[in-house]
């Protein structure tokens, strides 16, 4: 699954800097996840987001297959 972005970001660009694959772009007023097929889920733009902005959904369910 890909990052959301949540209404606290305020756009500052350091998601989009750290993302190794170029993932994000930078709207008006905050971060959009432009390639969410593309994320590697490294986590880089979450624990750099100063303001808690950016989280990950996975699914409900985890099964071992």
């Amino acid at each position: 699954m890909p990052p959301v972005i949540s209404e606290e970001c305020t756009a500052c660009g350091t998601c989009y800097e750290i993302c190794p694959g170029d993932v994000l772009r930078m709207g008006e007023d905050k971060a959009i996840v432009q390639y969410p097929d593309e994320c590697w889920h490294c986590g880089a733009c979450r624990l750099e987001c100063a303001f808690d902005a950016i989280t990950y959904r996975f699914p409900l369910k985890m099964t071992n297959v």
